[in-house]
């Protein structure tokens, strides 16, 4: 008995493990990184939950901030919402639509935002 639970457990340690192996990892911008104009970057990619985006940018020049879709359409940065300013950020995407800004005055309308949605 306790053979056939060591193996059951490795198994679901193996099944765990393979989710992650499937996982994706995009570098925002590619080559030219998060700036301006990025926003549609995203389009046509097909992003799923578990996938990572990589924010690269001159720390201190921009920053990386999670938004809702309102805050997203209209370039606000809620006073509690996630904010990344290391300049290699790395962000695992959720199910459904997830949002992304730089909050730095005019960056968003210079078009500094990304719309990811993952399966």
């Amino acid at each position: 008995m306790s053979q056939q639970k060591t193996i059951v457990m490795l198994v679901a340690v193996m099944m765990l493990l393979s989710n992650k192996a499937y996982a994706t990892s995009y570098n925002v911008g590619d080559s030219s990184g998060w700036a301006f104009g990025i926003a549609g970057w995203e389009n046509g990619k097909s992003f799923r939950a578990g996938d990572s985006l990589v924010f690269n940018y001159g720390a201190g020049a921009h920053n990386v901030v999670v938004v809702d879709k309102a805050s997203y359409d209209s370039c606000s940065v809620p006073a509690s919402a996630p904010t990344y300013t290391s300049g290699q950020d790395n962000i695992v995407l959720n199910k459904g639509a997830n949002y992304f800004i730089c909050g730095f005055n005019g960056h968003c309308q210079a078009g500094m935002k990304i719309a990811a949605n993952a399966s």
